[in-house]
């Protein structure tokens, strides 16, 4: 079945800038700065990655993600457990933004 996501699509995302070489250097650069060992391990990192991944919804970095927390030593039951912390932030800052319909439908009424 063709979908619009095709898994065989990741390991082309290094293609991304062969029109704009310095653009793409730039971001790969940063890219690699971000994901270094620092303060967080590698493995940290990867575990917020996933989470942030499922936040935004993107399933390349789902699949890339969850490659890389198995790579860092993370499990199933840890990467579960991030992607609820981003399913609870991301359903509280739904339900925040509540306060500003109610705002509007507060001054709408009077």
């Amino acid at each position: 079945m063709e979908t619009y996501y095709r898994p065989d699509d990741l390991p082309k995302f290094g293609d991304i800038g062969k029109d704009t070489p310095d653009l793409a250097k730039k971001f790969f650069d940063y890219y690699d700065a971000v994901f270094a060992e620092g303060d967080l391990t590698q493995r940290e990192k990867s575990l917020i990655a996933l989470a942030v991944a499922h936040a935004v919804q993107c399933p390349y970095c789902i699949d890339a993600y969850t490659r890389s927390c198995l790579e860092t030593g993370s499990n199933t039951t840890e990467m579960t457990e991030a992607v609820h912390v981003a399913t609870a932030i991301r359903g509280g800052a739904s339900l925040v933004h509540g306060v500003q319909m109610r705002n509007v439908a507060d001054k709408v009424s009077m």
